[in-house]
């Protein structure tokens, strides 16, 4: 079965299992890392819209998120091309750390919303702050929702949102 949106082309729908062995594969490469660096942790697993979705919880000792996420962004990518060697596919998987993610996600939205709100009252266009492709779409997604578009410029890795005006 397709989903169709109007004007776009249609999509496959996700296949779960192909996401689900994604999600074993990347949490064996990562209980590996874990394991060669002597980290604890605990690794869970899921399915979301067209992504999988892999957690390290219950981490002890280390620092696997970094400044801003740093560390969590290389760590994702180095899983997705583990992924990628083992399927031969591109993988789009999300990787988190200890929640880092969810709270990122709760705070931009909030940061959306709010910039959202000054951008109607003033009727003046705003910049925000350079971010990861993970964090410009929580914010677009946030802006839309308030009922404002929102544009991304610049060039990585100082690309940023712009919340334009109605």
């Amino acid at each position: 079965m397709t989903e169709v949106n109007e004007g776009q082309a249609p999509q496959a729908a996700p296949d779960i299992s192909a996401l689900e062995q994604e999600g074993e594969i990347a949490a064996d490469y990562l209980e590996g890392l874990l394991d060669i660096a002597d980290l604890d942790g605990d690794i869970d697993m899921d399915v979301e819209g067209d992504r999988a979705l892999v957690s390290i919880v219950d981490i002890k000792g280390g620092d696997l998120v970094g400044d801003n996420g740093e560390v969590l962004e290389a760590l994702q990518e180095l899983t997705r091309l583990a992924v990628h060697r083992r399927t031969g596919e591109r993988s789009r998987l999300m990787l988190d750390v200890a929640g880092y993610r969810h709270g990122r996600r709760v705070e931009l939205s909030k940061l959306a919303t709010k910039t959202a709100e000054d951008v109607k009252r003033s009727g003046e266009a705003r910049s925000l702050q350079p971010m990861t492709p993970f964090e410009r779409k929580i914010v677009h997604d946030a802006v839309a929702a308030a009922g404002l578009r929102s544009e991304s410029e610049g060039e990585e890795p100082q690309r940023f949102v712009v919340v334009l005006p109605v």
